[in-house]
C-alpha cells in the first residue's frame, strides 16, 4: 500500500497524517505549538517552532504507524491562513515571530487607509476588507518596527509568506518560494481577477514585490522533499489553506455547496462558482479553490473564536478539564438561564469586523453554574455561525446544502442547536480531517490520480443528516437575546 502524507499545521498544532490510495485516513499524530501574546491583541506564533514541530510530528507518524518510508509517495499541505512569516533568505532564519491571522497590531494602520477612501479599490481587487485579520498590515509591521528588517527586503534579502510557502521553502531546502491561489487570496495583495499579486496593493502596503511568493493553483507541484532526510524523496504536491481544504474536502464541487469548518476560529464557505461575485458588507469573496484548470470562488465569514472559546474555559478558566465534557454539562441544565457569552478575545470577525469587541459574558444571577457558562460557550458558536448564514441566504447564491466537519461536529448538543438555529438539515462529515483530504484530493489531481471532480466527490460514503426540532417562535427569542449581547461589545 502507498500513502500519501498530508500535513495539516493548525493555529495550535501540527498534525501529520497518512491517507492511503483511496484517501481513507489510517495514520494520525499532533504536537501542539504555543501561542504568545505579547500585548493584548497580539498574537504570535514561533515559525522554527512550527517547522520542528513538523518534522516531529512525522517522525512520530512513521513510528506510530510503523510505516516504511518507501511507501509514502507525495506530500499534501493545508495550513492556517493569513498567519504570515518573514525570513531571511541567505541565513533561512525568520526576522520576527509569524503575526497570527487573530493578531490585531495592524488596526491603526488599516484604519489609517479606510479614512483614506482606499478600502472601495481594495474589495473589488481582493474581494476582501482591510482588516488587520489579512496578513498584509502583519508583514507592513514587521519592516516597519523590526531594527534592520526594511533595509533588507529592499535589498531583496527577505521573503515573506503564508505558512504554507515557509513550510514549501524548508521542505525544498530554500529551492521554492510558491504559495497556493487559495492562501495568496487572503492577505489582502493578490488580485482575485489577475491571479497575481498587485503592484498596487503591494505599494500601499510598502511591500517589496521581491518578496512574494509564487502563486500557483492548488493542484500544482510544488518541488519535491525528503522531509529532512526521513523520506525518499518525493513531490510535494495539493497546497490550500484549511478552510479551502475542508470545501474541497467536503466534496463542496458544485454551485451552492457549502461548508462549515468548526476549529479556533470558524470559517463558513460556500461555492459561488467561476465567476467573481461581490460579497454583503460582512462577507468575503476569495478563491474557494483551483483544480483542474478551472477557479471557483466563494463567499466566506470568519468567526475569530469558536473552538478556542472552550479551550479558554479549559485553560484559563478550568471549569472543564476537557472540551469532550462540555456536551454532558450543557444538557445537565435546561437553558443557560439567561446567560449570553461572546468570545470577542480578539475583537469580533464577521459579519461585524469590530477589533475592538471586548468578549462578555452577561445575563449572569446568584443561581448561575459552569454548567450554565458552558452551555452559552457553545450556544455562542451556533449563534455566530447564524450571523453569518444569514448574509449569505441573502448574497443571491442560493445554499443548497450545508456540511459541517472538525472537532466540535462530535458534540450532538452543539450540533442539534446549530441545526435548530438555522432551521436547516446540516450533513456532519464522516472525516473528521477534511483540510487535510481536502489537501490529498489535490495531490491525488496534481499526480493524475483523480481527472474529474466527480472522481474525487465519489470518495464520499456516508452521510449523518441531523434536522431542527426547535419551534420558530423559541429561536427567535433567543437569537434576539444573542443580538443584544453582541451589541453590548461592539465599540464601532
Amino acid at each position: 500500500m502507498k500513502f500519501t502524507l498530508a500535513i495539516d499545521q493548525s493555529t495550535s498544532s501540527t498534525k501529520a497524517m497518512l491517507f492511503d490510495e483511496n484517501a481513507t485516513l489510517v495514520a494520525r499524530t499532533s504536537v501542539d505549538h504555543k501561542q504568545y501574546y505579547p500585548q493584548p491583541g497580539w498574537v504570535e506564533h514561533d515559525p522554527e517552532e512550527i517547522l520542528r514541530n513538523t518534522y516531529k510530528s512525522v517522525e512520530l507518524l512513521l513510528e506510530k504507524s510503523k510505516t516504511d518510508p518507501s511507501n509514502v509517495t507525495s506530500v499534501a499541505i493545508t495550513n492556517q491562513r493569513e498567519t504570515v512569516v518573514v525570513w531571511n533568505k541567505l541565513t533561512g532564519k525568520p526576522v520576527y515571530n509569524a503575526v497570527v491571522w487573530q493578531c490585531n497590531r495592524g488596526t491603526k494602520f488599516c484604519e489609517e487607509l479606510i479614512a483614506q477612501g482606499q478600502e472601495p479599490s481594495v474589495i473589488v481587487k481582493t474581494g476582501l476588507i482591510i482588516n488587520p485579520y489579512f496578513s498584509a498590515s502583519g508583514v507592513k509591521w514587521i519592516l516597519d518596527n523590526v531594527t534592520g528588517a526594511r533595509e533588507s527586503a529592499v535589498k531583496g534579502n527577505l521573503l515573506m509568506g503564508t505558512i504554507d510557502s515557509w513550510l514549501i521553502w524548508n521542505f525544498t531546502n530554500g529551492k521554492v518560494h510558491a504559495t497556493d491561489y487559495t492562501n495568496a487570496s487572503r492577505t489582502l495583495l493578490f488580485n482575485i481577477h489577475t491571479l497575481d499579486w498587485d503592484p498596487e496593493l503591494l505599494d500601499l502596503f510598502t511591500i517589496p514585490a521581491s518578496m512574494t511568493a509564487t502563486p500557483l493553483p492548488c493542484d500544482a507541484l510544488y518541488g519535491t522533499t525528503t522531509m529532512n532526510g526521513m523520506l525518499p524523496e518525493i513531490p510535494i504536491a495539493g497546497v490550500l489553506g484549511d478552510s479551502h481544504g475542508a470545501l474541497v474536502g467536503q466534496m463542496c464541487f458544485s454551485v451552492g455547496m457549502g461548508k462549515a469548518t468548526y476549529g479556533t476560529g470558524s470559517s463558513i464557505m460556500v461555492n459561488i462558482g467561476e465567476k467573481v461575485l461581490p460579497a454583503h458588507r460582512g462577507l468575503v469573496t476569495s478563491v474557494g479553490f483551483a483544480a483542474l484548470g478551472k477557479v471557483f470562488y466563494a463567499f466566506e465569514g470568519n468567526i475569530h473564536c469558536t473552538g478556542a472559546t472552550i479551550k479558554w474555559l479549559q485553560d484559563e478558566l478550568e471549569l472543564i478539564k476537557s472540551a469532550a465534557e462540555t456536551e454532558v454539562l450543557a444538557t445537565s441544565v435546561e437553558s443557560t438561564d439567561g446567560v449570553y457569552f461572546v468570545p470577542a478575545f480578539a475583537g469580533l470577525g464577521a459579519p461585524w469586523w469590530d477589533n475592538e469587541a471586548k468578549a462578555l459574558i452577561c445575563g449572569m444571577n446568584r443561581g448561575t453554574t459552569k454548567a450554565h457558562i458552558v452551555r452559552a460557550a457553545l450556544e455562542s458558536i451556533a449563534y455566530q455561525v447564524k450571523d453569518l448564514m444569514a448574509l449569505i441566504n441573502d448574497s443571491g447564491v442560493e445554499l443548497c446544502e450545508l456540511r459541517v466537519d472538525g472537532g466540535p461536529v462530535n458534540n450532538n448538543f452543539l450540533m442539534q442547536f446549530q441545526s435548530d438555529m438555522l432551521q436547516a438539515k446540516i450533513n456532519r462529515s464522516p472525516v473528521e480531517e477534511a483540510s487535510a483530504l481536502g489537501a490529498v484530493l489535490m495531490n491525488g489531481f496534481a499526480l493524475k490520480r483523480l481527472v474529474e471532480f466527480s472522481d474525487a466527490a465519489t470518495l464520499r460514503t456516508k452521510n449523518d443528516y441531523i434536522e431542527p426540532k426547535m419551534a420558530q417562535e423559541k429561536i427567535d427569542s433567543l437569537y434576539s437575546e444573542w443580538s443584544k449581547a453582541v451589541q453590548r461589545t461592539l465599540m464601532k
